[in-house]
């Protein structure tokens, strides 16, 4: 049984991840690269420390990185931040699994006033009991360094018995490394294909529909698929 759980949150408790894309859009172009919305927005899910190498040279960052990701950040916050909005019950599927003896932690590359801000607006300060930011790390998702840290922080449980919810293949990468199985959340726009193939167990909708399939079966919860989410991904396919 799943007894821990670890969330990702950009894309998967929160719709940022358009923002998030036009954000490092509009600042690539003030620092005179003109890059594809579509291009940007596949990288989203990755820390800075590893989307910027996809756009720039070596050379380029030790000259510009600093200074165009303090850019990218306060445009962000500036402008993107007061867009975003959390997905549908989020704060109830916290509550109902806490209720449940469920130990849950976040593990995000989003930076500390981010995060501060997304969980007041999930409604979640209190509900979970460890957290780890791309402040705290090293490296950013692909790499596992935050979902270790998370870990950590929970004392360390067996993989077996931990699960990752997240919504972009880097989430499943990064936990596969470390042996935890990872839900994959549609919600953030990723494909399913691209999901699938990063090793994504399961997938669903979103955290609404994540907190029907525990009412559904809390036992087995949240691998075994609910008969409406089977039929429902059957009808998308035809």
């Amino acid at each position: 049984m799943v007894e821990n759980v670890i969330f990702d949150v950009d894309g998967t408790l929160v719709d940022s991840v358009d923002e998030h894309a036009e954000a490092w859009r509009r600042a690539f172009l003030h620092f005179g690269r003109d890059i594809p919305f579509a291009h940007v927005r596949s990288q989203i899910g990755k820390g800075a420390d590893q989307l910027l190498p996809v756009f720039f040279s070596e050379e380029e960052l030790e000259r510009i990185g600093k200074e165009l990701e303090d850019y990218r950040s306060a445009l962000y916050l500036r402008e993107f931040l007061p867009k975003v909005r959390a997905f549908p019950r989020v704060k109830e599927l916290f509550q109902r699994l806490r209720q449940e003896g469920r130990h849950l932690a976040l593990a995000t590359s989003a930076k500390g006033d981010e995060l501060k801000h997304y969980v007041k607006l999930c409604g979640i300060d209190g509900l979970f009991e460890a957290k780890a930011s791309q402040d705290e790390v090293d490296q950013s998702k692909p790499h596992p360094d935050i979902y270790e840290a998370a870990l950590a922080r929970l004392g360390k449980p067996a993989p077996a018995a931990t699960a990752v919810v997240g919504d972009a293949p880097y989430d499943a990468l990064a936990a596969t490394r470390l042996g935890l199985s990872t839900v994959g959340m549609l919600c953030g726009g990723f494909s399913r294909e691209d999901l699938n193939a990063a090793g994504c167990r399961t997938l669903v909708k979103d955290p609404e529909a994540l907190l029907r399939r525990f009412e559904s079966n809390p036992r087995s919860w949240p691998w075994e698929e609910t008969r409406a989410e089977a039929t429902s991904k059957d009808e998308g396919r035809r």
